[in-house]
């Protein structure tokens, strides 16, 4: 069964993430899996282990407390946005390997832009030069996941100065362009959906 795609463009954290909350309460067994492309309006979330003491300095920008996992991340135009609504269950993963197939989603659509990038066993997201690129925050419930992973395009990155990001004190940061890659997002999209609907079949 292959998922529903829908780009929802630049959108408000909160109203996304309400919608995330209505349709994974809402959907039964036979309702179809879906992921959503979007890009967020400047914001930090605090997920469910998230501690305040990593703001460090927010400004005007707004902080959200979430239900996904993990701890602060910031989101803002130009970072490419997957959200993954998925009955796992019906799919029989678990997870942990959930996270594996976000992971190697981003890692295998770099690789076609010649950028070499890695996961980390203690820190779930993409590396690459020890600089974080793609983050994965997820949340379970009625056995489907929502919330997904974030990938740094073209995006501003110096509001992640303002935090200790994804809890971490002193990680740094990156994205594409940085990195001499000049990708549209809806292409990255494409990539990534597909090696995610790949892994799913397997």
């Amino acid at each position: 069964m292959q998922s529903i795609i829908r780009n929802l463009g630049l959108q408000h954290y909160e109203s996304i993430w309400q919608a995330m909350q209505r349709f994974t309460e809402n959907r039964n067994a036979d309702a179809d899996d879906e992921i959503w492309i979007v890009e967020h309006y400047p914001v930090y979330t605090l997920g469910l282990n998230g501690r305040r003491e990593h703001l460090l300095n927010t400004a005007a920008i707004p902080v959200i407390n979430t239900d996904r996992g993990g701890q602060v991340t910031y989101h803002g135009p130009g970072q490419l946005i997957i959200y993954t609504l998925l009955d796992i269950k019906r799919l029989n993963i678990g997870i942990r390997r959930l996270v594996t197939i976000l992971e190697q989603a981003m890692i295998s659509t770099l690789a076609l832009y010649g950028i070499t990038a890695l996961a980390r066993e203690d820190a779930p997201g993409v590396y690459v030069n020890d600089k974080k690129i793609g983050s994965i925050g997820l949340r379970i419930k009625k056995n489907c996941s929502y919330h997904g992973l974030s990938l740094n395009n073209n995006m501003d990155l110096s509001p992640f100065d303002g935090i200790d990001i994804c809890g971490y004190r002193g990680l740094k940061v990156t994205r594409l362009t940085d990195l001499g890659v000049a990708a549209d997002s809806s292409e990255l999209a494409i990539s990534i959906i597909q090696a995610i609907n790949r892994a799913l079949r397997q």
